[in-house]
């Protein structure tokens, strides 16, 4: 039989790696709701501007202010996912602990819960990416009307 205090030593142990994982997901949803954020205040920027807005510009407005509202879903979207990842990734953790209190093989069960971890990480990434590619490609750089100086 083994030492109670030397398989709960093996158990923090098995343990670190889900938690340095969940710290990199906190890093993740820290900078995906930081650009949610600014998506927002531009959003609002852009609707308050509405009424100071000339006619023959209203259609690039609403173009601007439907391109945020993808940005904004996507953004959403993604730190949900992220939330599930950490959520699962902590009852990896916590299976660890209960399956060494109750003397319990829960390898199934924890494999599951990080599989499912790892994929619902990896979809909340290419959300990111996606709405990176949205971000860039409705991007405006420059005056408009003004001719591009030749280099």
């Amino acid at each position: 039989m083994p030492d109670p205090i030397s398989e709960i030593a093996e158990v923090v142990r098995t343990s670190v790696a889900p938690v340095f994982l969940l710290s990199g997901v906190g890093v993740t949803l820290t900078m995906l709701t930081n650009r949610l954020a600014r998506v927002v205040d531009r959003a609002r920027a852009l609707e308050r501007s509405e009424g100071e807005t000339l006619e023959g510009d209203m259609s690039e407005l609403h173009r601007r202010v439907a391109a945020l509202a993808v940005r904004a879903r996507l953004l959403g979207t993604a730190i949900t996912l992220c939330t599930v990842c950490a959520l699962l990734v902590s009852m990896v953790v916590v299976a660890l602990f209960v399956g060494a209190f109750v003397n319990f093989h829960l390898s199934l069960v924890v494999s599951v819960l990080f599989t499912i971890a790892m994929f619902s990480f990896i979809a909340g990434l290419l959300l990111f990416l996606r709405e990176v590619y949205v971000a860039t490609r409705t991007l405006r750089i420059g005056l408009r009307g003004a001719r591009p100086e030749r280099v």
